[in-house]
């Protein structure tokens, strides 16, 4: 079986649905599985959903409305007036208003999966009807009854040995499957998600679990490259990474590959392959075994909005194990994700990203005890295999506050001009 898995800008409009059809129809309309994110950059709408209801309730109804002729605008162009699928669709919505109404929870990571979750479920159910109308046949499923985790709502962890059984004795490996990414279900059967961009992670989970042939992440790049062409003019495909390389580049935070995706397919040898959705008959990149990178070149990672923060102690003592512990536990109870981390004598500085807005009480907690010096928006620069001339492109962009290097890598947080 092989898995594919199409981001949201692959079906961001009627187009992109008919691309997507064309490019199953010709790779793999049998004896597949396919893993779909939200259409466009409708997740970030839903975020504002949850933002509104929250706090801008007057804005909620205007949020939502968009929402729903954005996804109503793309099945008047694939589908007639008539075709069920617009009844399905109305079901969704009514799902979504009846939560937002009758909703007493105010935890708010497990209000915003139950909100975010419509995104995927909306895709899906749009894509599989226009595949069914086209003449293909496949069974759309709700993946939050496949993939199993625990309640930690927003970056759940999955429940392997349940969710390897449900999937080997409910999945038809003969068929098309669609299905959704990011989402899962707990055991008291609310939405739980895989963090963001956990839609590759889908794709893994599921391909650990049906020993797939391959898994396919298709994109509207040709495939890895080594470097974000909106950040640096002059790029190089990686035609193979071996899958220690590519574990390195997603920890580091290439965003092409999801950190969690690999070591599912590592443990099992299934090959990775990323493509273009825009050309589907170019072969874009292998992840897999065997060499290390081809062509071996520097690889350049980039980190946007950091906080650099630099602790040291009031009177000037020595930054020791008990410090550095205690500050540690602190970073994880206000989940600030630890990219950098530099020690000397008398101070420690971390690079984080502040993905759950909670530097600020991080800082409050930690000021009356600590001398803390914050430098916020900063950029951080990750180059594998680095070379003289990728050093120097990295100076370029800024005034460098921090530099570390060991044998293969090179991190350098940057002020920009």
């Amino acid at each position: 079986m092989k898995i594919f898995k199409f981001g949201g800008a692959s079906v961001k409009d009627a187009e992109g649905v008919k691309n997507v059809a064309k490019i199953i129809q010709s790779e793999g309309n049998s004896d597949t599985l396919v893993v779909i994110s939200a259409m466009g950059k409708i997740t970030n709408a839903f975020e504002e959903v949850v933002d509104a209801y929250y706090n801008k309730s007057e804005e909620l109804a205007l949020k939502l409305n968009f929402i729903e002729e954005y996804h109503k605008n793309i099945m008047n162009a694939l589908f007639d007036k008539n075709d069920a699928v617009y009844q399905e669709i109305d079901i969704l919505f009514g799902e979504l208003g009846w939560f937002l109404a009758r909703n007493t929870s105010q935890r708010y990571n497990y209000v915003y999966d139950q909100i975010i979750c419509f995104g995927e479920l909306l895709s899906t159910k749009i894509v599989s009807a226009y595949i069914t109308k086209i003449g293909i046949k496949n069974t759309w499923f709700d993946v939050r009854n496949y993939v199993k985790t625990d309640s930690n709502y927003r970056d759940a962890k999955v429940d392997w040995k349940l969710t390897e059984d449900i999937i080997t004795k409910k999945v038809d490996t003969s068929q098309l499957n669609i299905t959704q990414g990011f989402l899962a279900g707990n055991d008291t059967e609310n939405t739980t998600t895989l963090g963001r961009e956990g839609s590759d992670y889908t794709a893994g989970i599921f391909a650990y679990c049906l020993n797939a042939e391959s898994v396919t992440i298709w994109k509207d790049v040709e495939g890895v490259l080594n470097a974000d062409p909106r950040v640096f003019s002059d790029t190089t495909l990686l035609r193979q990474i071996s899958y220690e390389e590519a574990i390195e580049m997603a920890f580091y935070g290439a965003s092409v590959i999801h950190p969690k995706t690999l070591q599912p397919l590592q443990k099992k040898e299934i090959p990775l392959l990323v493509r273009s959705f825009i050309n589907p008959k170019e072969p874009g990149t292998r992840v897999s075994k065997g060499a290390l990178l081809e062509p071996y070149t520097p690889c350049f990672i980039v980190k946007r909005n950091q906080i650099l923060v630099s602790i040291s102690a009031l009177d000037f003592s020595f930054m020791v194990e008990n410090n550095i512990s205690f500050i540690f536990q602190k970073l994880h109870e206000y989940q600030l994700k630890v990219n950098l981390i530099q020690n000397s004598a008398i101070s420690f500085s971390v690079c984080v990203d502040n993905k759950f807005n909670k530097f600020d009480d991080f800082f409050q907690d930690l000021k009356n005890e600590f001398k803390m010096e914050v430098q916020k928006e900063v950029d951080l620069f990750t180059v594998r295999h680095f070379d003289d001339k990728a050093i120097k492109t990295i100076e370029e962009k800024g005034v460098s506050l921090l530099t570390q290097v060991n044998k293969e890598t090179l991190q350098m947080v940057v002020k920009a001009i």
